[in-house]
C-alpha cells in the first residue's frame, strides 16, 4: 500500500471501528458475543476472532502497525460497510446482526 491507501484505511478504520479497545474486550467475553457469526468447525468464530485483533491494532501506536495490519484493517472496514447496508428492519438491540458488527468493532447503536 502506498501512503495515500495506508492514510486512507487509517481514517476509514478509525470511523467505522467506534468501540474501545477496553469495551470491545469486555464485549468479546460474553456468550452473545462468542456465539454471534459463523464457526468453522465447532471453534471461534471469523468476527471473534477479528475482535480479538482489533483490540490489539487499537493499542498499537499507529508507527507500530505492519502491512498484514492493514491488510487487516481493510478487511474490518469492508466488512462493516457490507453489513451496515444489510441493516435489518426493526429493534436490532439484541440482535445477531448487532452482535456481529460489534464482534468486527462497531456498534450500530453508537458504541
Amino acid at each position: 500500500m502506498d501512503d495515500g491507501e495506508l492514510e486512507e484505511t487509517w481514517n476509514d478504520f478509525r470511523e467505522l471501528v467506534n468501540m474501545t479497545p477496553a469495551d470491545l474486550e469486555k464485549w468479546l467475553e460474553s456468550d452473545d458475543s462468542r456465539n454471534a457469526g459463523q464457526h468453522r468447525d465447532g471453534g471461534e468464530s471469523t468476527g471473534h476472532a477479528s475482535g480479538r485483533r482489533i483490540v490489539a491494532i487499537l493499542r498499537a501506536r499507529r508507527g507500530d502497525l505492519t502491512d498484514d495490519d492493514y491488510r487487516h484493517m481493510r478487511k474490518v472496514v469492508g466488512y462493516v460497510r457490507r453489513h451496515l447496508a444489510q441493516r435489518p428492519s426493526g429493534d436490532v438491540r439484541d440482535s445477531r446482526w448487532r452482535y456481529s458488527l460489534m464482534n468486527w468493532g462497531h456498534d450500530p447503536l453508537g458504541g
